[in-house]
């Protein structure tokens, strides 16, 4: 659990600020699930310029409570969890501070959105919070007040979070339970889990990775695992402390994402996948005459296919859909066997181009209809599907026909400039079996829409 915070004070001297106002919301690293925002009379006056800054002035926090009323809330909130703030080193010690004057020692581990933006976003030109959201499409409202600032980091410790591949932080968090002696049994990891779209995490004591999964419904299939008479689910069920998550909404970023982290982070008990799954592909080939033939074969990698596919019947099916659609000859994609079915089909809707009554050109030209629709022939595009909430989208980046990767966007900011889009976006490795898995789910599955560069 984290407590995102952020506190506004009077200015002034070195250890002598006090706090105007401070908000907290408690952040289960998917949703915030408690809050706390309040005023606070620090007893001295503010400086100027803070006024100007923030616009609290002095008059407002004279029937404010002070910080020994809205210290046990603030223990309360942030008890067992990790303290997270933009520039943390400041806001914990001026809590340090105001505690000691209290005579209380406030302890907690914390976490700074500033460094851990500076590792995970290096490419930004500032670390400040609010050039950094601006740059990261987040929406901010009530710059430099306490609730409005500490909500944008909410946003995005968010992201860093998706970004963070290697599960740095999720595994430091792990580390942390333990010292706190938290242990959950089997039913009660599973209680915690949605019935949603995303991937899971399987750790060990230690926060190491067991396992890594995808499902449409995460409980189900933990809770499988949980049950499992396998060797290796008897393992795993021996071995598990805890089981973290993250909602995709999406299933092909699901899809997308499980493949990427199981070779970043390789867990024990994840079998490595084959080569290729996709072992039949369609293949553009000019024959003698200067026909181009669709053919389907044994996939080749020396050689540059148009479609992939996990079986020759799916590939067949496909061929034939697209022969049909586009009223190509089908006898030239090597799909008709006898010479009857040909010429069947020839009277009622093929050209003839295998008899040579279109031209090559003309025959041609339809065709290169059907492979200028190909999704990632040099195209650069974004594909809209459902976000994690409803009022939340996912994208999903292809650039000059390469996969770059994913990202989620708030509704109330519409990613219309690809260069936003590229900032938030949580980096992949493109190859062969990602592209193939896009075009795959495209085919056979509902998504939002798709917007073309």
């Amino acid at each position: 659990m984290y407590a995102i915070l952020d506190i506004e004070t009077t200015g002034g001297q070195f250890n002598e600020e006090g706090i105007t106002e401070i908000a907290i919301y408690k952040f289960d690293g998917h949703e915030i699930v408690d809050q706390f925002i309040s005023l606070v009379n620090p007893e001295i006056p503010i400086q100027p310029f803070v006024v100007k800054l923030t616009g609290i002035n002095n008059a407002m926090l004279r029937s404010a409570p002070k910080f020994f009323e809205v210290a046990k809330r603030i223990i309360e909130m942030t008890n067992d969890c990790v303290l997270v703030a933009h520039n943390a080193d400041f806001d914990y010690r001026i809590l340090r501070t105001e505690f000691r004057r209290l005579g209380y020692n406030f302890n907690i581990k914390t976490l700074c959105t500033v460094e851990l933006s500076k590792k995970l976003l290096p490419e930004q030109t500032s670390h400040s919070l609010g050039k950094l959201v601006r740059a990261l499409g987040i929406p901010i409202a009530d710059r430099h007040r306490a609730s409005g600032d500490a909500l944008a980091t909410v946003k995005l410790f968010k992201l860093l979070l998706n970004k963070d591949l290697n599960k740095e932080i999720v595994k430091e968090l792990i580390k942390f339970e333990v010292q706190k002696g938290i242990s959950p049994k089997l039913m009660d990891i599973i209680e915690s889990l949605p019935s949603k779209t995303g991937i899971y995490y399987i750790h060990r004591e230690d926060g190491s990775l067991l396992f890594i999964g995808k499902s449409k419904n995460i409980r189900k299939r933990v809770n499988q695992h949980f049950t499992g008479i396998t060797k290796s689910a008897k393992k795993i069920q021996n071995e598990v402390f805890t089981v973290t998550f993250e909602e995709t909404g999406s299933e092909l970023i699901a899809l997308l994402k499980e493949s990427e982290e199981i070779k970043i982070n390789r867990p024990i008990y994840n079998r490595m996948s084959p080569k290729s799954n996709f072992s039949w592909a369609i293949y553009a080939e000019k024959d003698t005459r200067g026909y181009i033939n669709l053919k389907l074969q044994k996939a080749d990698g020396r050689k540059k296919e148009v479609y992939a596919y996990t079986s020759m019947q799916e590939g067949k099916e496909a061929l034939i859909q697209i022969s049909t659609e586009y009223k190509l000859c089908q006898k030239l994609n090597g799909l008709f066997i006898t010479k009857s079915h040909c010429l069947q089909y020839n009277k009622e809707e093929c050209d003839g181009a295998c008899i040579e009554k279109i031209t090559p050109s003309e025959y041609n030209d339809r065709v290169q209809s059907f492979l200028d629709n190909n999704l990632f022939d040099n195209k650069t595009m974004v594909i809209i599907d459902k976000g994690r909430t409803i009022s939340e989208r996912s994208a999903i980046l292809i650039e000059n026909g390469v996969y770059k990767g994913y990202a989620f966007y708030d509704l109330n900011y519409q990613i219309n400039k690809l260069e936003i889009l590229r900032n938030i976006i949580i980096p992949m490795q493109s190859n062969r079996d990602t592209r193939t898995n896009i075009q795959a789910y495209l085919r056979k599955n509902k998504y939002l829409k798709i917007v073309n560069f």
